[in-house]
């Protein structure tokens, strides 16, 4: 007899009451989402940042300190930083491009829980291109008219006022490009903003090693539409961060100290 379907795992994203519970929850996240990019050659020196809204004092986020490591980020090491660019908890310093840029998108987007931005390898190729993320392929097709573009590049991101700007351009999506720069991607909660980050910069390989091969072939835009709506919905966004989660926490345990 087939298992009944309500008897099946299946998960769904935690529900709290308690905000030092939930807290901690970001906080492990946002190092194992930190470990990940590490994992996958997302390190390009200092540069690149994740941050994760803190429950309870909303206008602080949690973010990796400057000049340590992707790869061993600690539960820990996270800094709680402010709006005015203060480190209010943690032993390091602050990127200050990371609190230009993630400052003002979760001062502009309240329903911004975690947002990434690295300087990842096919991201930046993509970004000194005139392209968008094109619907090529179904995974493309999550950021279908839903990213944005930053076209004026001017330097390192350390002024405020670049990060409203890229805030800006970045609008009501889930992502955006910064041209000459990489990649930028929000979401509901750190889960979804790390693998929308992970899933674009794949896209953006797979479309520049498609256009390199020869000739390609978009997906219709009521397809490209369909599909958005299939694959692009922030739920699909944090369940399909979680086998990743789980195979750093179990392979770096570490992570949470």
């Amino acid at each position: 007899m087939p298992v009944p379907e309500d008897e099946l795992a299946f998960r769904k994203p935690p529900v709290f009451d308690d905000p030092a519970v939930e807290r901690r929850h970001r906080k492990e996240r946002l190092a194992g989402a930190l470990r990940l990019f590490g994992r996958f050659g997302f390190e390009e020196g200092v540069a690149g940042h994740i941050t994760a809204r803190d429950p309870e004092f909303t206008d602080h986020f949690w973010v990796n300190p400057f000049g340590v490591s992707f790869k061993h980020i600690r539960v820990s090491d996270l800094l709680l930083v402010n709006h005015e660019g203060d480190v209010v908890h943690g032993r390091h310093r602050v990127n200050r491009a990371a609190f230009a840029i993630h400052a003002a998108v979760h001062a502009a987007r309240p329903d911004v829980i975690g947002a990434a931005h690295s300087h990842s390898l096919y991201g930046k190729a993509l970004s000194a291109t005139t392209q968008t993320l094109e619907p090529l392929t179904q995974d493309a097709c999550a950021f279908y008219e839903d990213h944005g573009v930053y076209a004026n590049y001017s330097g390192v991101a350390n002024d405020p006022a670049e990060g409203r700007n890229i805030a800006a351009a970045l609008g009501g999506n889930k992502a955006a490009i910064l041209r000459n720069h990489g990649l930028l991607t929000v979401g509901t909660s750190v889960d979804a903003a790390a693998w929308w980050f992970i899933t674009m910069e794949r896209s953006a390989q797979a479309q520049l090693a498609a256009k390199s091969a020869g000739e390609t072939v978009p997906i219709a835009h009521e397809d490209a539409k369909l599909t958005h709506g299939q694959v692009g919905f922030e739920f699909a966004g944090w369940f399909q961060f979680q086998p990743l989660f789980d195979q750093i926490s179990r392979s770096e345990p570490d992570l949470f100290d």
